[in-house]
């Protein structure tokens, strides 16, 4: 028996006002919010005292996830002094490996100034900013130096307290600062040269005084015997 028109708009009028359960559709835009929330940045992989270091604005843009820089100062200013790190003296060649880290300032190059003693100072070649060791070649074997690093940028270079600065260690090794006093320790050859020449030199004034003892005495007669002959005479 067919069901009149009526009833069957008035069931489809029904079912068209009951709301739809959307499970799946609910929990998939909370993964959605999920994967657009930003994770936390953490600092990048940027080390200022590491030789060959990439800078950090160029880690920051290579990296897949937000990583953060070291401030810096203005690029409109001359940068701060570098920090004189460890320094390794080969005595055996006259050299010298200078390490530094780098300041928190924008730095386009780096060189090295050497004294020796007074008078000026000896000027490096330019390093470029990834830098951060250099080698000093003919040092003299027992000299002592003066070493300092200086940073440069558009805006000028950091400051160099200089050879005759109160706040280098006296004591030989580097301060804390881009100056330290350098002593290369004399050549092992150089020691047992004068270690032999030394033994050379005593050995001879012993031959010396027992020559004078048993020959020139024995020849001339000593003062004791003289004065004995006199007194049996």
């Amino acid at each position: 028996m067919p069901r009149p028109p009526c009833l069957l708009w008035l069931l489809a009028v029904t079912f068209s006002l009951v709301p739809r359960a959307q499970p799946l559709a609910a929990g998939g835009s909370e993964e959605d919010e999920k994967s657009k929330t930003p994770l936390p940045a953490v600092p990048c992989d940027y080390d200022r005292c590491r030789h060959l270091q990439v800078p950090c604005n160029e880690l920051q843009r290579a990296s897949p996830t937000a990583c953060l820089c070291p401030g810096l100062s203005s690029a409109a200013q001359p940068p701060e002094p570098p920090r004189l790190g460890e320094v390794l003296v080969e005595a055996e060649v006259g050299r010298a490996v200078v390490h530094w880290c780098a300041p928190f300032s924008p730095v386009h190059q780096y060189w090295l100034l050497l004294w020796e003693g007074g008078g000026a100072p000896q000027k490096g070649p330019h390093l470029n900013s990834t830098v951060r060791q250099a080698e000093l070649e003919g040092l003299k074997p027992g000299g002592a130096y003066v070493v300092c690093v200086v940073a440069a940028n558009a805006a000028g270079e950091s400051s160099v307290p200089g050879p005759q600065s109160q706040g280098l260690d006296s004591a030989g090794g580097p301060a804390f600062g881009p100056c330290g006093r350098l002593s290369v320790p004399p050549r092992p050859l150089t020691v047992l040269h004068a270690a032999v020449g030394v033994g050379s030199a005593l050995a001879l004034l012993s031959c010396s005084a027992l020559v004078w003892h048993f020959c020139l005495r024995d020849r001339w007669g000593c003062p004791r015997r003289g004065r004995q002959n006199r007194r049996g005479l």
